[in-house]
């Protein structure tokens, strides 16, 4: 009897496991498309008259 409640939350944690595994995946590959389009939008071009000293 124990050795069955036992395999049963083994078995539970392995499938919390394998869900954290996809859940982060999915945040890192989500994050990847973001990314360059919230960097790009934040960059700003510097201007000739920025007042540049030599």
């Amino acid at each position: 009897m124990k050795t069955n409640i036992a395999s049963g939350v083994l078995t539970a944690l392995i499938y919390a496991q394998i869900a954290l595994c996809f859940a982060g995946a999915a945040t890192v590959l989500l994050r990847a498309d973001v990314q360059p389009q919230h960097v790009a939008s934040e960059t700003e071009t510097p201007s000739a008259s920025a007042g540049v000293r030599l």
